[in-house]
C-alpha cells in the first residue's frame, strides 16, 4: 500500500516533487522513492505490508517500463509463478513487482489479470513516451489528475496534487449544489473545475501528441440466476464471502477488523476470526450517553467470534478541533458526519499497532441494503425523485431557500445534479433494482464511501481491505434474483440468511440504524459543536461567494434551537463542513483568486 504521484509533460523541480511526497507521507511513512527524467517523474510513499524489506518503486522492466502502484494485488503469487515460467525475473516478493512484466506481456490488457485493489501508473518510454493509469473494478484506490493538453499530473490525494505549480484551484461553480444534493461530488467530478478522479474500472492512456483517452473496462452482464431458495442463496453468499475474507487475510503484518455492530462488519469479523484466531476487532463510541450507540452489539460479535475487542472512545468536546484535519485529509467536503467517526476509529487502529484492517463497506450497495433502495422499489413512477431526495444532505426545497437569487439562476441555466441523476436512473430501463445498483456501484460507492475510507484510514497509515468489493462477491450479489436481495420491506435478504448462525441473533434481528455521529443531539445550544458551527456560519464573510443567503442560514440555527431535528442538524453540519473547506482554500490562496 502506497501513495503515488507523477507526471508526463511539463518540468517539475525536485523541490516540488518532494513537496507532493511530503503532503502524502502519512499514507506511506515507511519509505520514499522517486525517479525523474526528461519531461516525466514518478514517485511513491510506501506503507510496507508485503515483503517488508523489498518494495522499492518505481518497479522497472529494463530501462523503458516503470511503474508506481498503490494498493494490494491478492493474486501476485500466482502471477509471479506464471510470469517466471515465461522468462521474467523478479528481485523481491512484493505484490506490485509483477506489474511491469504483466504490462510488457499483455499491454493494456494487463489489468484483466489483476485481482486486488489498486491505482497504477505505468510509464512506457518505448517510442513516444506514454503514461497509462488504471483503477480497480470497485474504485477502492482513488487517483486524481489534471490534464491540460500539454501535460498530465496525478496523485493519490487532492491536497498533494493541488500543490503542483500550474494545477488550477478554480472552483466548479455548481459544486455547492452537487455537494448538498449528494453529500460529496459523484462520478469523475471534484469541487475543482480542473481536477478529475479516474473512474472505477478505468484505463487511461496519455501521450503529448494524442492527449488523454479514458476507457471503462467492459463489464459482464448481470442477468439474474436461479439462486434456489433463500437458504441456498444465503449459503452461496456465505461461502463466497468466506473464501474472499480468508484470502484477504494474507500480509506480513498483523491484521485486524472493524466491528460496528451491524450485519456487514459483524459477518466479516466472524469469517476473519476463522482464519486469524483472536483477531483484534475495533469499534468506536462516544463519551457520554448518545443515540445510535452500538457498543453492546459490537461486544457481542467480538465475544461470539473469539476476537480481542477494542473500544475507541471519542469525546465530543474535542470534535471542533478535529474537523479542520478531517476536512483537509478528504481534500473536498463530504457531508456525512461519519467522516469524523471514521478518522478517530482508524487513529485508534493505528495507535494499537495495526497497519491492516478489514471492513464491511459496500454490502448495502450490492445486496440492496439501504432504505432508499427499498422505498424506490415500492414507489410510484416518480421513484427517481424520491430516491435522489434520500441521497441529499439538504432537501431540495431547503436548498432553494438557502441559495441566493443569482445562484438559483445559474443552476437553472446549467442544470442540477439532481436532474442529472434522475435522467440516468430513468435511462437505465424498466429494471429499477438494476438501475439503482448500477448507479450506486458506479458513482456513489467510489465517491462517497471508498474515498472516505481510503483517505481517512491512510491519514493514520492504515490499509483497509474490503471483502464485499471483491469481484466474485460483487458479481454473485448482482446476479441474485431480485427477491433474494429486496422483497417488500425486507433488505439484504440473502446476506442475512448467510449470516445466520455466524452472527449473534441480537445483531440480525435488531432494526438497521446508521453508523454515524449523532449530530442532531450534538447540534443543540450548549453543546461545543453547536457554538462552533454558529460562529463559523455567521457574519458577512458567508455571503462573499454569492451562493448562500446568510439570513436563510441563520434561520437554520433558529429552527434547530426551537425544535432539534435531523433535517436542520444535517443541513447545519453540511454547511459547516463546506465552510471549513472554503476557509482552507482561502488560507491557501484559492479563495482570493476565485473572488478576483
Amino acid at each position: 500500500m502506497c501513495r503515488i504521484y507523477g507526471h508526463l509533460g511539463g518540468d517539475l523541480a525536485h523541490h516540488h516533487l518532494r513537496a507532493v511526497s511530503a503532503l502524502q507521507r502519512h499514507g506511506g511513512p515507511d519509505a520514499r522513492f522517486s525517479a525523474a527524467g526528461d519531461g516525466w517523474a514518478l514517485g511513491n510513499n510506501r506503507l510496507a505490508i508485503i515483503d517488508l524489506d523489498g518494495g522499492e518503486q518505481p518497479y522497472r522492466l529494463g530501462r523503458d517500463i516503470k511503474v508506481v502502484f498503490n494498493g494490494e494485488i491478492y493474486n501476485h503469487t500466482e502471477l509471479r509463478r506464471e510470469l517466471h515460467a515465461a522468462g521474467y525475473v523478479f528481485h523481491d516478493h512484493c505484490d506490485g513487482n509483477v506489474i511491469p512484466a504483466l504490462y510488457h506481456r499483455y499491454g493494456l490488457d494487463f489489468v484483466d489479470h489483476l485481482d486486488g485493489m489498486y491505482a497504477i501508473a505505468v510509464l512506457d518510454l518505448r517510442a513516444e513516451p506514454k503514461l497509462v493509469l488504471a483503477t480497480d473494478d470497485a474504485g477502492m484506490k482513488p487517483l486524481y489528475y489534471h490534464e491540460n493538453g500539454h501535460e498530465l499530473y496525478f496523485s493519490s490525494e487532492l491536497p498533494a496534487l493541488l500543490s503542483v505549480p500550474g494545477v488550477p484551484w478554480d472552483l466548479w461553480e455548481e459544486g455547492l449544489d452537487s455537494y448538498l444534493t449528494t453529500k460529496t461530488p459523484f462520478g469523475e467530478r471534484t469541487m475543482f473545475d480542473g481536477v478529475r478522479v479516474l473512474p472505477r474500472a478505468a484505463t487511461a492512456v496519455y501521450t503529448r501528441s494524442g492527449g488523454l483517452k479514458i476507457s471503462k473496462r467492459a463489464e459482464s452482464a448481470f442477468p439474474a440466476e436461479d439462486g434456489g431458495d433463500l437458504a441456498a442463496a444465503g449459503a452461496r453468499v456465505r461461502e463466497m464471502l468466506r473464501a474472499e475474507t480468508h484470502r484477504l487475510a494474507l500480509a506480513d503484518v498483523p491484521i485486524s477488523t472493524i466491528t460496528s455492530g451491524g450485519l456487514d462488519s459483524s459477518l466479516v469479523t466472524a469469517l476473519l476470526a476463522e482464519k486469524v484466531p483472536h483477531v483484534h476487532a475495533f469499534n468506536i463510541a462516544y463519551t457520554g450517553d448518545w443515540p445510535f450507540d452500538e457498543k453492546r452489539y459490537a461486544r457481542e460479535v467480538a465475544a461470539r467470534s473469539g476476537a480481542t475487542y477494542h473500544q475507541i472512545e471519542a469525546d465530543p468536546a474535542t470534535f471542533p478541533g478535529l474537523l479542520d484535519e478531517v476536512v483537509w485529509h478528504l481534500g473536498q467536503p463530504n457531508a456525512d458526519p461519519i467522516t469524523l467517526s471514521t478518522y478517530l476509529l482508524f487513529q485508534g487502529v493505528h495507535d494499537a499497532g495495526f497497519k491492516v484492517t478489514l471492513s464491511g463497506d459496500a454490502a448495502d450497495e450490492i445486496f440492496g441494503g439501504y432504505g432508499r433502495i427499498r422505498d424506490a422499489l415500492l414507489g410510484t413512477e416518480d421513484w427517481p425523485n424520491g430516491y435522489v431526495e434520500a441521497l441529499a444532505a439538504v432537501p431540495s426545497a431547503l436548498r432553494q431557500r438557502l441559495y441566493t437569487d443569482d445562484y438559483r439562476e445559474l443552476l437553472r441555466q446549467k442544470g442540477t445534479e439532481a436532474e442529472r441523476i434522475e435522467r440516468r436512473l430513468r435511462a437505465d430501463g424498466g429494471d429499477r433494482l438494476a438501475a439503482i445498483t448500477g448507479f450506486e456501484v458506479d458513482e456513489r460507492l467510489p465517491a462517497y464511501h471508498l474515498r472516505r475510507v481510503d483517505h481517512l484510514s491512510m491519514a493514520h497509515s492504515v490499509e483497509v481491505r474490503l471483502p464485499f468489493c471483491q469481484r466474485s462477491v460483487t458479481r454473485l450479489a448482482r446476479r441474485l434474483p431480485a427477491e433474494h436481495r429486496v422483497r417488500g420491506r425486507e433488505v439484504k435478504r440473502a446476506l442475512y440468511a448467510g449470516a445466520r448462525g455466524l452472527v449473534p441473533d441480537s445483531v440480525l434481528d435488531r432494526p438497521k440504524q446508521p453508523f454515524t455521529l449523532p449530530i442532531t443531539a450534538m447540534l443543540v445550544p450548549g453543546q461545543p459543536l453547536h457554538g462552533y458551527a454558529r460562529d463559523l456560519l455567521s457574519g458577512p464573510s458567508l455571503a462573499l461567494g454569492g451562493q448562500l443567503d446568510p439570513k436563510a442560514v441563520a434561520g437554520l440555527f433558529d429552527a434547530q434551537a426551537a425544535r432539534p431535528n435531523d433535517e436542520s442538524a444535517l443541513a447545519i453540519w453540511s454547511l459547516l463542513i463546506h465552510r471549513i473547506w472554503t476557509e482552507q482554500l482561502a488560507r491557501g490562496g484559492a479563495g482570493e483568486r476565485r473572488a478576483a
